[in-house]
């Protein structure tokens, strides 16, 4: 668990750098508009799902079924940002969305599959993130966290369940000789890193003075595969040791690795989520980890069931490899210290 005194000395840290920075800034370069301007785009990872608050609540009319939470990082940072300001207000506005991929933040709506009180019929398709966000020449600063559903990784690690369940069948080579039909794993890496540039492209276009910051993926996956519970719903279930080590190398490090690789392309700012929680993936005790497994503990608003998959079972709600509430504090810090120093520049 995150120990408190650390998280004291982080912030300590982080404003002083804001206030030092600050000072050194010449008069007149805090631009004259009453306050910052911050859109937060992105997938599940992003909007929260199961952790905190539903935001929209629960029975109001504007819910778009993207499952935006207060417990996301977005939320709390922008908590920090009101108590520690930056020369002024820092106006956030959310348009994350579970389930989104690169596409769905400039280039194609998307329709949203949240369990929650989906209405009859189903959810609506919602407009790009970009144009809900409303980007434009006022915004300061875009944050992204995105790409894992383009793989798709969570179809990926649901394909290692089902194979995990065999004897004679792994989930390496299956993505790295795949049957036809089905893109090999270095297609897929290479498919995501083009449209995670066609991506930011359109981003810069839509908010030409926005500095622009992407956030990595954590460490969801152990360093040791054999550290996972074979078959245990609130690790990672069936999904064989030697494909977790797999995933973890060729896939969830590899795509990280090209989203930085992409940033860096367009001199925007990376934040590395993965290197601070090492250690607290989804196979740790339930004290340590940062991320629930296929099962896990949720708000009592998620599901205990979605489709086949019965987590109820086991006493716990489907949660598929997402972060918790530490988990979102992690990330909600090295994003708040790159905004502080992103405002900065302003």
């Amino acid at each position: 668990m995150r120990h408190p005194v650390s998280r004291l000395r982080f912030r300590a840290l982080t404003v002083g750098l804001a206030l030092a920075a600050s000072a050194l800034l010449p008069a007149g370069s805090v631009s004259a508009a009453d306050q910052y301007e911050w859109a937060a785009l992105g997938d599940s990872y992003t909007a929260g799902g199961f952790v905190g608050d539903p935001l929209p609540a629960l029975g109001d009319p504007a819910r778009d079924g993207c499952d935006r939470t207060s417990g996301a990082y977005p939320g709390l940072v922008q908590q920090e940002l009101d108590e520690f300001p930056v020369g002024k207000p820092v106006n956030l506005t959310n348009v994350s969305c579970g389930n989104a991929t690169t596409k769905n933040i400039a280039i194609e709506k998307q329709t949203p599959i949240s369990p929650v009180q989906p209405p009859e019929g189903g959810w609506p398709a919602v407009d790009t993130q970009i144009k809900r966000a409303k980007l434009g020449d006022g915004t300061d600063v875009v944050t992204i966290g995105v790409g894992g559903n383009s793989l798709p990784f969570g179809g990926m690690l649901l394909k290692c369940l089902e194979l995990g369940a065999t004897l004679d069948k792994n989930c390496r080579e299956y993505y790295t000789n795949p049957p036809e039909g089905e893109e090999s794993i270095e297609e897929k890496l290479a498919r995501v890193q083009d449209e995670y540039i066609e991506m930011l492209a359109l981003v810069h276009q839509a908010a030409p003075n926005a500095k622009v910051i992407t956030v990595g993926y954590p460490a969801v996956l152990p360093e040791e595969g054999n550290d996972c519970n074979r078959l245990s719903l609130t690790e990672l279930g069936s999904i064989k040791h030697a494909d977790i080590d797999w995933l973890r190398d060729s896939v969830l490090k590899k795509l990280n690795s090209s989203i930085q690789r992409v940033t860096n392309f367009f001199g925007d700012r990376y934040v590395d989520v993965y290197s601070s929680s090492v250690g607290h993936d989804a196979c740790q005790p339930a004290e340590e980890k940062w991320v629930e497994g296929i099962c896990g503990d949720a708000a009592d608003y998620w599901p205990t069931k979605v489709g086949k998959l019965n987590c109820g079972l086991v006493g716990k709600r489907v949660t598929l490899v997402h972060p918790n509430a530490e988990g979102y504090q992690n990330t909600a810090n090295h994003v708040e210290r790159a905004i502080r120093i992103a405002l900065l520049d302003r």
